[in-house]
């Protein structure tokens, strides 16, 4: 079955994007609703929570009209000396609040690779975009998806990831810059990142011929305008939403936007990931730092010594992108406004 939706379905070309634990349905279901297409993640959450979340947003919004996210991460390694070291590199940080560190870590996310019931969940939902992190599933999921009738798009950081989603005959890609914030979507964190900016890499991209969503330092409909002038069929903006009441951004997260700088980091999760700068990642850029535990086990010790600090921003995973101070405080129904009118502008302003 071929995908129902199309991105220039979109009366706003704008795709908030999937961001895990910040992506309310409220949000998704406002920017739907708007015009644009709402998003959520799902790689923090259990199959029974995505239900609840998907059920949300199509009350809302009387549609599938939306999008989810799914990871798609090689199963952690598990290395017991690996992660002990490293919460004995943690221990002083856990005893400044009279904590002390967990015996073990935990592999906290499953990855979609294996999730039965994340797909069956999916399925039964029936969401208008299914889009893949850090990987592309195998061919009988990407089967099942496009016989649900969903518009299937995979994150890209290089050429060689875009080209492996293309061969899986995906339907586009998001491009995805080193600007960009949240967890980078290389598939192999284990190999070299190119690091390249969103403008190189859809330069690099643009000969495969497959439908490329710019992602990463898109703040405004000027920036927006600029990609579609361009000919890309929409943009992804995260950061952007980040400062609308409907996200779940904390409040210490919503006040770092415009005080504290970004900084690429695997410190927090095991994963490559740009967020405000804290303590915990100038931890993990210390030259004496040990080596990170693999992805989601390094986030379990972090979550669990944000929560001996009270959840102060010290320890934090506040993803954000390098336009971060310039995200606007709007509810999300205003800021799609807004962007639609500053889209139409920037692109009469290209003729």
């Amino acid at each position: 079955m071929s995908a129902a939706f199309r991105l220039g379905d979109l009366a706003v070309p704008v795709i908030q994007a999937p961001m895990a634990g910040i992506a309310t349905p409220e949000l998704a279901a406002g920017a739907s609703l708007a015009g644009a297409l709402g998003a959520l993640g799902l790689g923090a959450s259990s199959p029974d929570q995505a239900r609840a979340m998907m059920a949300e947003v199509a009350a809302r919004i009387g549609s599938n009209r939306y999008g989810v996210n799914l990871f798609c991460h090689a199963p952690a390694q598990a290395d017991p000396a690996r992660e002990a070291t490293w919460l004995d590199y943690l221990t002083p940080e856990f005893a400044r609040f009279g904590a002390t560190p967990p015996a073990i870590l935990r592999e906290i996310y499953p990855t979609f690779l294996h999730d039965d019931a994340m797909l069956a969940a999916v399925l039964d939902a029936g969401p208008a975009v299914v889009s893949f992190h850090f990987g592309i599933p195998d061919a009988s999921r990407i089967a099942a998806l496009r016989d649900g009738g969903a518009l299937l798009l995979a994150t890209a950081t290089s050429w060689a990831e875009a080209r492996a989603a293309q061969a899986a005959g995906l339907d586009g890609i998001v491009a995805q810059g080193f600007e960009a914030g949240g967890h980078r979507g290389v598939f192999d964190p284990s190999q070299a990142d190119g690091r390249q900016s969103t403008a190189d890499l859809i330069a690099v991209l643009q000969p495969l011929g497959l439908p490329l969503i710019p992602a990463g330092g898109i703040m405004d409909g000027a920036d927006a305008a600029h990609w579609l002038r361009a000919g890309a069929p929409a943009v992804q903006m995260g950061t952007a939403f980040l400062a609308c009441p409907e996200s779940a951004a904390s409040t210490e997260h919503r006040a770092g936007l415009t005080s504290r700088a970004t900084v690429m980091t695997p410190a927090i999760s095991g994963r490559p990931a740009r967020g405000l700068e804290n303590r915990l990642t100038a931890l993990g850029a210390d030259p004496n730092s040990p080596p990170v535990p693999d992805y989601p086990i390094a986030y379990d010790a972090a979550k669990q010594l944000n929560a001996a600090a009270g959840g102060a921003p010290d320890y934090a995973a506040h993803w954000a992108g390098t336009g971060a101070a310039r995200a606007r405080a709007l509810p999300v129904a205003e800021l799609v406004v807004l962007l639609d009118a500053e889209i139409r502008a920037g692109l009469a302003a290209g003729r």
